[in-house]
């Protein structure tokens, strides 16, 4: 499995403390989730952060922050920050806030 410990550590060190929150192995990476809804993931090569599909064009302006591809699809609702974006926090803080926002819009499972 692709996994990046130092992502892995800002992710816990961003969502220290939020309720509700779970990780586990998924998707070739490791993921988080918050009362049962996907959150976002880390794998070796980006992290997926998932903001919903009305809610993505203004961090598709950020650089190094493109949508997430499934095959030849883009995966609505979701994008994925290269290491350029989230090595630091202009771009990786506000991607996680975005998450912890949308994923509270969510009925909990």
């Amino acid at each position: 499995m692709a996994r990046d410990a130092g992502l892995e550590a800002m992710v816990n060190d961003a969502l220290r403390g939020q309720p509700g929150l779970i990780t586990k192995a998924m998707f070739g990476g490791w993921v988080w989730m918050q009362h049962g809804n996907l959150l976002c993931g880390a794998k070796t090569d980006s992290l997926l952060v998932r903001l919903g599909k009305d809610n993505v064009a203004w961090a598709l302006e950020l650089p190094g922050v493109t949508a997430m591809m499934s095959g030849t699809r883009p995966m609505r609702g979701w994008v994925r920050a290269s290491a350029e974006a989230y090595g630091g926090g202009a771009t990786f803080d506000p991607l996680i806030a975005g998450a912890l926002a949308f994923v509270a819009t969510l009925p909990r499972k």
